[in-house]
């Protein structure tokens, strides 16, 4: 009998271990001193982990050309910010490629020495914002909660979890915790035809905008400041190229050669972004280096 229920007891830890396997777990900290950077990641058991980010880009705000207003205004909350003084959240919006995401990884490699920090969140994870703002709260350090490339359809989970953690949530602001966003869409809703018809009209003739509207922009008025890119000119895509392929090692008098190699790179490409310019220069360096090989 002793043994029956001894192999019993054995079946049942065994059926509570594998239990307990599958149920979420708390979000633990990582090791800190592994990186300065890293990403928030969700396993298929359900269990979330931050993972550090073994490999950082070497980009400097002083790499970053022809962007140089908005590069000022991130420059200054990143640094009140780390300063510990007031600072806002951000919401980086405009045209892909114009470098909304290499702005935020230049002020990480920046202000790095200085206690700064970065944890990336894929926006279907950003529900578990809250988990990763206590595992940093509190912590000398300062956090940037980077969100690449964010939009949101409608009625997606995420949208009413970063809303409230930005602005709304019955918890105070965290002070060493900000959330810094890019995207191609201004509200980070899609628009429609159909919004129009929300609209009111007053006897005076005054327009407002009726509830769809105001739903749609309501998110992106919580991030306190907005800074917004817009498609180069061709002169500033040139000095772009010119900067990559510089550091490429190619001498000016190649740069100057490349111009019209550049242009047309951009014709094909339908866009004279910042990423059209380094995938250029990394072409044409290639080229070169092959040719004195």
């Amino acid at each position: 009998m002793n043994e029956q229920f001894e192999r019993l007891i054995v079946r049942v830890e065994s059926l509570m271990a594998r239990i307990e396997s599958v149920l979420p777990q708390p979000l633990t900290a990582p090791d800190w001193s592994a990186s300065v950077a890293f990403r928030y990641r969700k396993r298929s058991s359900g269990h979330g982990a931050l993972e550090p980010v073994r490999h950082l880009g070497g980009m400097l705000l002083a790499d970053l050309k022809e962007i140089d207003g908005q590069k000022e205004k991130i420059r200054r909350n990143t640094e009140q910010f780390v300063s510990g003084k007031p600072a806002n959240n951000v919401l980086l919006t405009g045209s892909r490629g114009t470098g909304k995401s290499s702005l935020i990884k230049a002020c990480l490699n920046e202000y790095a020495p200085r206690g700064l920090r970065l944890i990336e969140v894929d926006k279907a994870d950003l529900t578990d914002l809250p988990d990763i703002i206590d595992v940093v709260f509190g912590l000398p350090e300062k956090f940037i909660v980077f969100c690449d490339d964010l939009s949101f359809e409608e009625g997606e989970p995420g949208y009413k979890a970063l809303k409230s953690i930005l602005d709304g949530s019955i918890a105070a602001a965290t002070p060493n915790v900000l959330i810094y966003a890019t995207s191609n869409r201004r509200h980070l809703l899609p628009e429609y035809m159909t919004d129009n018809e929300s609209y009111t009209r007053s006897d005076a003739g005054e327009v407002h905008p009726g509830e769809v509207v105001e739903e749609k922009i309501s998110l992106s008025e919580r991030f306190g400041l907005w800074v917004s890119f817009y498609p180069f000119s061709q002169d500033e895509y040139l000095t772009i190229v010119a900067q990559w392929l510089a550091s490429f090692g190619i001498g000016a008098q190649a740069i100057e050669a490349a111009r019209g190699a550049a242009l047309v790179w951009a014709l094909e490409r339908g866009s004279r972004s910042g990423r059209v310019a380094y995938q250029f220069a990394r072409d044409y360096a290639g080229q070169q280096a092959g040719a004195q090989a």
